[in-house]
């Protein structure tokens, strides 16, 4: 198998002395706005879901550009994720603005090495794994990752995003 090319997200880990694996998949192309994708990853590289942390980029009321980092298994919470960054109202970017915004696209959006730094927040379910996933930038890679030097190295609070599931 060929060397993994780097991508931004490996070249800040690697700046930060800060370990990690790779892990590539076949990608399909499947990145629609339903839920699903991050599922669909997990599924291929024969992971557990909850170990898979996806990125969602958010503008606030006030046009700041915010990113969450939450586990494939749960949605997020808007009014949690309002909280968390003392906003009154949050929406999705519209995926036509993510490249522009972030160097990504839909994905393959790294919560590391985006074309700005902007807020980060991470579900606090990373505490219930040894290691996560994340996309390493680009759509078949992953990142497999230690939570605590991904908070590090996003510079990211730890808050809880989680949308509770009806019982």
């Amino acid at each position: 198998m060929p060397p993994v090319k780097k991508t931004n997200a490996m070249r800040i880990l690697d700046s930060l002395n800060i370990p990690y694996e790779t892990a590539s998949y076949d990608d399909d192309g499947e990145h629609k706005l339903e839920r699903g994708a991050a599922n669909r990853t997990a599924e291929k590289l024969g992971i557990d879901p909850g170990s898979v942390f996806k990125t969602i980029v958010m503008r606030s009321d006030t046009k700041e550009i915010l990113v969450f980092c939450q586990s494939a298994t749960s949605q997020i919470n808007l009014k949690k994720a309002r909280a968390a960054a003392g906003a009154k109202e949050i929406t999705p970017v519209k995926e036509n603005e993510l490249l522009a915004l972030t160097g990504y696209i839909r994905g393959g959006c790294s919560p590391l090495g985006m074309k700005k730094k902007f807020r980060t927040f991470i579900d606090e379910q990373i505490i219930l794994y040894e290691k996560v996933h994340i996309s390493a930038g680009v759509r078949g890679e992953q990142i497999i990752i230690a939570g605590s030097d991904l908070i590090k190295a996003a510079d990211a609070e730890v808050c809880d995003l989680a949308l509770e599931e009806s019982r």
